[in-house]
């Protein structure tokens, strides 16, 4: 529920991108300077956050950010000009970001605890609350509901939900109740614990194969950012589609990528990383080419979902090829080569919008999509790499049976 709610918030507002630029009459290149403040406040505060955890206990920070996000999702609909909006925006990421690693701390040491891999639903879930509330967002639009209001009101609701939800974490871990070496689950470091958590990765310039796993996430996030903060405007801007229609469209768009979330594990152990990435990429980029050539409202819709189909299982798999690549350095390699794609990935966040608001303002947000297009695309050729150090549970050769952890998801 707290993964949920976190990309509830996050739907929410991207539902009600269009009326926030249209209250402020922002242009196309204004709006993209906007979009890309979340990204600076996340990435100014991330780092600060494992001090916080350390002070109040994983649990405390987890429940106390994921609160503090909710709450400031009002925000945004109330800035009277875009300066202020630059600020909410800046303030708004800080909260995000921060509450978005707390949460993977959190749902990683539950793992550990468990010994069940339970990190891809954690992040279905999150794609099902980003789900939900575009259509919560589409309602409102349609019933003519005002963004303040509306905002206001989820942000109320969201907040008693995280908090209830956060009721129910349990005690952080001691480093006495870590499981033992060799009954880890797949993909999670042995010896990690919630201290191992806490204290996180040392953060180092990718280079080698970890920098090119790191472009192939780049290019997904690229295309993750421009679903989420541009499908709303394109189909209103491009296609002339009510603000009704413009926040169903992000819905199609986080529902295609929540559903192959949930279901990508299962597809990866059925055919492996490479070509699920490879095939999935295929799909984006067809999917791009509907966007780009819109054949009319609801070809165009079908091509954002097949760009969230296509995209969803990129990055997780991204991650996990460069855990395999540091593996060899023990906890402390796993955790450079994470974090060098985590970087790139992040970049991918703060690049997006203000790359796609600026060519939108220079030609179209067509040709902004043409762009993504080919980023996608690159994905298809560049899916390969993912197979470095596969090999096992969660590597690019597929296992004719299931392993036990993720037998007890079924």
């Amino acid at each position: 529920m707290i993964f949920a709610v976190h990309g509830a918030g996050a739907g929410t507002f991207a539902t009600r991108i269009p009326a926030i630029a249209e209250h402020l009459r922002l242009s196309p290149a204004a709006l993209g300077l906007a979009l890309v403040m979340p990204s600076v406040g996340a990435l100014s505060t991330i780092p600060l956050t494992g001090r916080l955890i350390h002070r109040i206990g994983l649990r405390a920070a987890t429940r106390l950010l994921i609160g503090v996000v909710s709450a400031m999702l009002a925000l945004p609909a109330l800035a009277p000009s875009l300066p202020v909006l630059c600020v909410v925006m800046v303030a708004l990421g800080a909260a995000a970001g921060t509450s978005d690693v707390a949460m993977n701390a959190e749902g990683s040491a539950l793992e550990q605890r468990m010994n069940k891999s339970i990190m891809s639903s954690l992040h279905g879930m999150w794609s099902l609350g980003g789900f939900a509330a575009g259509g919560i967002g589409a309602l409102a639009a349609r019933l003519d509901v005002g963004a303040p209001q509306h905002l206001a009101a989820m942000a109320a609701l969201l907040l008693v939900v995280g908090q209830l939800a956060g009721a129910w974490l349990p005690p952080d871990a001691v480093p006495g109740d870590a499981v033992p070496g060799d009954a880890v689950p797949a993909g999670v470091e042995a010896g990690g614990g919630a201290e191992a958590v806490v204290e996180g990765p040392r953060f180092g310039l990718p280079s080698g194969i970890v920098l090119v796993i790191g472009l192939v996430a780049f290019c997904a996030v690229f295309a993750e950012a421009a679903g989420a903060d541009w499908a709303a405007v394109y189909m209103r801007d491009m296609l002339g589609s009510g603000h009704a229609t413009a926040a169903a469209t992000y819905g199609v768009f986080a529902a295609c990528m929540a559903v192959t979330r949930l279901a990508g594990d299962r597809v990866v152990r059925r055919f492996g990383a490479t070509p699920t990435v490879r095939w999935g990429a295929a799909v984006g980029a067809l999917g791009g080419v509907l966007i780009v050539a819109r054949p009319g409202t609801a070809a165009t819709i079908v091509g954002f979902g097949l760009l969230g189909l296509g995209i969803a299982v990129v990055v997780p798999l991204a991650f996990a090829a460069a855990g395999r690549v540091g593996a060899a350095g023990g906890a402390a390699g796993t955790g450079n080569a994470i974090a060098g794609v985590a970087t790139i990935a992040y970049g991918s966040g703060l690049a997006a919008p203000g790359a796609i608001g600026g060519i939108a303002d220079l030609t179209s947000l067509a040709w902004s999509f043409v762009l993504i297009t080919v980023l996608v695309a690159v994905t298809v050729a560049a899916a390969g790499v993912l197979r470095s150090g596969s090999g096992g549970r969660g590597g690019d050769t597929p296992s004719p049976e299931p392993s036990e952890p993720f037998e007890a998801l079924r």
